[in-house]
């Protein structure tokens, strides 16, 4: 980063705009008291699921309330005014590196640890957790500026393509970057339904997950699975860190437009059925890709990826005796939920279970 990027960023950090932070917190204000819902429903938990999750959810009126103090901060800093598209997009660029240099030194911490070879890891890592220290230092201010530049940038296309109002989005676009919640999510042993999606502490382990699913299951006849989430739709809405800048903004895209969808009907709506609630994400991931992939075409060109080309997955592998066998997954996942939906149909749950587990099986 050139002297005179920072300079610009220290200006930026001293010019404290009342009128323009007034306006935010006022929108921030309005707008939380509508959207404070999730991408993942957190209305109509099961109280009996509940009974065993109280003590590790994830406590969003915290979250928000310091995500908030955040974009206060970064609404004084007025970007715009003092950074070259340029300067923003190098910017934006220095920030994904130092990501890629935070999960890789992260990631040599883990492996340090997990080490049997190595019989003082704390000693070890001395000088690897101060370097994490420093990055995690660095990354507090540029994650701040970028959040404000990709929040910009998604603005300026969605004003482009028609979502704005005078110019401005409605909501505003805010995400901010944080370890995301799991989320635990409940369903009849006689019917593919979901029943509930309670949202649970990101720091849960493996085993921890298990033993969760395992009580829910045993305790309430139902089934239950602990899956991990890219983003939630409170607001500002909820982003986890990436090194992938293609992803990052579709994601923040997408959420805003469940922000979006829940001024209108369709979003008013999101909890009244299945069929409305697929109708509501399948809205969302498309003009997610769509305004995701613009902001990356016209702001970060070197990294747009080509177009995906409509083709299913499919694997071909050779079997004993020199036969060919083509796995497509979709093909053999639409196969799996025809008969099971059968199977429970026909009031086999254990049969269906039994079916789903052969399965998992073989796609492994």
């Amino acid at each position: 980063m050139t002297c005179e990027l920072r300079g610009s960023i220290i200006t930026c950090m001293l010019a404290f705009q009342k009128s323009r932070t007034y306006c935010l917190i006022f929108e921030i204000i309005l707008f939380i008291a509508v959207l404070s819902r999730s991408v993942i429903p957190l209305s109509d938990p099961l109280e009996q699921v509940r009974a065993f999750t109280r003590n590790i959810e994830f406590d969003y009126i915290t979250w928000t309330i310091d995500a908030m103090q955040v974009k206060f901060g970064q609404g004084a800093l007025d970007i715009d005014r003092y950074l070259t598209d340029e300067q923003k997009h190098d910017l934006v660029i220095d920030y994904i590196d130092l990501v890629i240099q935070i999960q890789t030194a992260e990631s040599d911490l883990k492996d340090m640890y997990a080490n049997p070879a190595i019989e003082n890891p704390d000693h070890a890592s001395t000088a690897l957790r101060a370097e994490l220290s420093g990055l995690y230092q660095q990354r507090e201010l540029l994650g701040q500026m970028a959040e404000t530049i990709i929040q910009s940038q998604l603005s300026q296309v969605i004003a482009d393509e028609g979502l704005s109002f005078l110019g401005q989005s409605i909501p505003p676009i805010l995400y901010r970057s944080s370890p995301l919640p799991l989320a635990l999510i409940v369903s009849p042993r006689d019917v593919i339904r979901q029943d509930a999606d309670i949202s649970l502490l990101p720091d849960l382990t493996l085993e921890e997950c298990i033993d969760l699913e395992n009580r829910v299951e045993k305790n309430l006849d139902v089934s239950a699975l602990v899956v991990e989430v890219g983003g939630i739709g409170v607001y500002p809405t909820m982003v986890m860190q990436t090194s992938d800048l293609n992803w990052l903004m579709e994601t923040v895209a997408h959420e805003w437009i469940h922000n979006y969808l829940f001024l209108h009907p369709l979003g008013l709506n999101y909890s009244a059925s299945p069929e409305l609630r697929t109708m509501n994400e399948t809205t969302a991931s498309i003009a997610g890709k769509e305004i995701g992939r613009a902001v990356i075409a016209r702001f970060y060109k070197e990294l747009l990826p080509p177009p995906e080309e409509a083709t299913e997955s499919s694997v071909t592998q050779t079997e004993e005796g020199g036969k060919t066998y083509t796995f497509n997954f979709q093909h053999e996942m639409h196969l799996t939920r025809i008969i099971v939906d059968q199977l429970l149909a026909a009031g086999k749950v254990e049969q269906a279970e039994e079916f789903m587990e052969e399965r998992r099986l073989f796609f492994w």
